[in-house]
């Protein structure tokens, strides 16, 4: 019974996204945004910190009652911290993160020559750790690890996020595209179908956003909790009763390559405050 009771809920979700709304472009004429450019699915690139409430937008804007500066700080005595079977720290190699790693959250993810792969940022602190530090590497959604994302993506705070999608990253580009358009689960629904076609108009009592992840790791008022990117995809699977693919999994570091393109000149805003 609860099985049924949750899937007649799920498809209420889907109904809502098509009954009594506003249309997207007249919803979105007063949000901020940049000018996408040639060849992008999108007219206008908003973040979703446009979404949010007045007060939502200015507790993200204020460091002191920012939660997400937390997990900076926490990530800021973890960057100097010697561990490991070399007794290096973050510091010991990249000195001052604010000057060492600015670029980094408006880039990634990267490629990486070693592996033959691009890699994000959790996967490149864990390479670190691993073959330079010779420590253990954290756990995904470990409070380790995703404060030193945030320490370290906070560097490129307003940065504009422009991640390469040619040469070798083509490949994992189109595979992310095609993943973004993929219908799953259940509910037969895509990335696409909340955030580009139904961006701006109300679910729930709340409005859709386009999706962008330029402020990620985001802390979500109804997690109480900082929630890394992988994690946001997860859940998104999991509602619409799809089998989600694991965090870390190629098919999820696609999908990061593809919606980071489709925030291209939006600044970086980790760490974000989201519903």
């Amino acid at each position: 019974m609860f099985k049924n009771v949750k899937y007649v809920a799920l498809l209420g979700m889907a109904a809502a996204l098509t009954l009594g709304q506003v249309s997207g472009a007249s919803a979105d004429d007063d949000k901020k945004g940049i000018k996408a450019p040639p060849g992008h699915p999108l007219s206008k690139i908003i973040s979703g910190f446009e979404y949010r409430t007045k007060e939502t937008q200015a507790l993200q804007n204020d460091e002191i009652e920012n939660p997400g500066m937390l997990w900076a700080e926490r990530g800021a005595q973890l960057w100097s911290t010697a561990e490991g079977a070399a007794g290096k720290s973050c510091a010991s190699c990249h000195k001052d993160a604010a000057t060492t790693m600015k670029s980094v959250a408006a880039t990634y993810p990267k490629w990486n020559a070693k592996l033959g792969k691009p890699v994000n940022v959790e996967q490149r602190i864990n390479m670190c750790r691993s073959n330079e530090m010779k420590a253990e590497a954290w756990k995904f959604n470990s409070d380790q690890l995703t404060a030193m994302t945030i320490y370290v993506k906070h560097q490129g705070i307003s940065e504009p996020v422009h991640v390469k999608t040619d040469g070798e990253m083509k490949p994992w580009f189109e595979k992310g595209k095609a993943l973004f358009y993929q219908r799953n689960g259940q509910l037969d629904m895509s990335c696409a179908s909340c955030h580009e076609k139904h961006y701006g108009q109300y679910l729930r009592s709340d409005y859709v956003s386009q999706g962008q992840i330029n402020g990620f790791p985001t802390y979500r008022l109804a997690a109480q909790n900082m929630v890394p990117v992988h994690q946001r995809f997860y859940g998104c699977m999991f509602d619409i009763r799809a089998e989600p693919y694991a965090p870390l999994s190629d098919e999820f570091l696609a999908l990061e390559l593809y919606i980071a393109y489709r925030g291209t000149g939006l600044p970086v805003e980790t760490p974000a405050v989201r519903n």
